[in-house]
């Protein structure tokens, strides 16, 4: 397959042609040709859009579809099609399944299951057996099959023996431990940030405490057993802290941040929008503006969409009885292009692929092709129109955003949607 991408301005700080307008060649998945201008003869298919700007594939380090058991989420198909027509060449997809996936069979099935996607879906398995934090899960088993870090997504896990005896055992094949930081027994119905607002409304919060002291005791682990760990979605100006004096000490630790707690801060949920009750909660300003200037300064390593598909009977409804989740992939850059400037905004989408084990490219000739296409400069108004995704949760529904993408090309194929 040849295809011809005409008059993009390449957005890659590791390219001799970063900054420059120019045609690019592909060929049988590589990039063969960059040039001013390329004939059109060259390639059987031409792609030419308004504005168009390109940089190598993005990355997004938290994602859920629910494909087994939980399909009236999101499914495979349907789930790879939202995140390559959002952008992202490459997912981290998260064991929120129904049976959780704990085994190497059930890795097995979604790799096989995703081997013909144009996204590369790179899955985790349940750090512990079916998520109860009471024994290991098989976990060098799911490493053979394809698993790129073990996580009990959103589940913290209480016995800190497990956590200890994770990160040794990883060593023997540089395998990566996620840790959620949440104490939940400090604030066992805890539905906001613990705040102003939640103090009025008479709901039980969630206290930065309960992010802090998870995240102290894992780091400290982390220090007396070595390995590599993975805090996913730090929330406080807390937790930045410590991250940052974790990498002081050669701690071999990265970290997210959810966009929502980027984007939004508590007073959101004045009108009790579920839609905004996600996990961790979004928080007060002043976390907010510690997280982002976390990001700027390399303290944390990702921002991540955080994409969890609720269904609506358990979305819409009550604010207690909703669960804790919104979509984000469709609405990911548009976000994230309004907070930051658009070559730090794709330097955040595509650094530090190697904490997966993901190999990292760039846009030269001979270099695999696995790149986002995408206008930065579109401003609109984010509606459900926009999403993809089979569950319709968004906390950016009626938000002005900036930036689309117009899909990817990636694994020899392409996705791409028009304006």
């Amino acid at each position: 397959m040849s295809i011809l991408i005409k008059s993009a301005k390449i957005i890659d700080a590791n390219s001799k042609f970063n900054g420059k307008t120019q045609d690019i060649l592909i060929t049988n998945g590589k990039i063969k040709e960059i040039a001013t201008s390329i004939p059109n003869s060259k390639a059987k298919e031409i792609i030419n859009q308004k504005n168009l700007h390109v940089s190598t594939g993005w990355l997004d380090s938290s994602v859920c579809f629910g494909e087994p058991g939980l399909e009236e989420r999101e499914t495979l198909v349907n789930g790879a099609k939202t995140a390559s027509l959002s952008g992202f060449t490459d997912i981290i997809l998260n064991a929120v399944t129904d049976p959780y996936l704990d085994t190497k069979a059930d890795v097995s099935y979604i790799k096989s299951k995703s081997s013909e996607f144009v996204i590369n879906i790179h899955p985790t398995g349940c750090l512990t057996k079916e998520s109860k934090s009471e024994k290991l899960a098989d976990i060098y088993e799911m490493y053979q099959s394809g698993a790129v870090g073990f996580y009990d997504f959103k589940n913290p896990v209480n016995n800190p023996n497990l956590i200890k005896i994770a990160l040794q055992y990883v060593q023997g094949f540089d395998g990566l431990v996620f840790s959620f930081p949440f104490e939940k027994s400090i604030c066992p119905e805890g539905q906001m940030h613990e705040g102003e607002i939640s103090t009025n409304y008479g709901l039980e919060g969630i206290p930065a405490l309960s992010e802090e002291i998870m995240l102290k005791r894992d780091l400290k682990l982390l220090e007396y057993a070595g390995g590599k760990l993975h805090i996913p979605c730090i929330s406080t100006k807390e937790s930045v802290e410590l991250i940052k004096e974790a990498k002081k000490n050669k701690l071999d630790v990265s970290c997210s941040v959810s966009i929502n707690n980027l984007f939004f801060n508590d007073k959101k949920l004045k009108n009790f929008d579920t839609r905004f009750k996600v996990l961790p909660p979004i928080r007060s300003e002043d976390h907010r503006k510690a997280l982002i200037k976390g990001v700027n300064d390399g303290i944390i390593d990702f921002v991540t969409s955080d994409h969890s598909p609720i269904d609506i009977d358990n979305k819409k409804t009550d604010f207690v009885n909703s669960l804790f989740g919104s979509t984000g992939l469709e609405s990911m850059f548009g976000a994230l292009n309004l907070l930051f400037s658009t070559e730090k905004s794709i330097e955040i989408l595509t650094k530090n692929k190697s904490v997966f084990g993901i190999n990292e490219n760039k846009i030269d000739e001979g270099e695999i092709a696995s790149l986002t296409l995408f206008d930065p400069d579109i401003k609109y108004k984010f509606s459900k129109d926009h999403i993809i995704s089979k569950s319709k949760n968004s906390c950016f529904i009626d938000t002005d955003l900036k930036g689309k993408s117009y899909g990817i090309i990636s694994n020899n194929s392409k996705l791409i949607i028009g304006n």
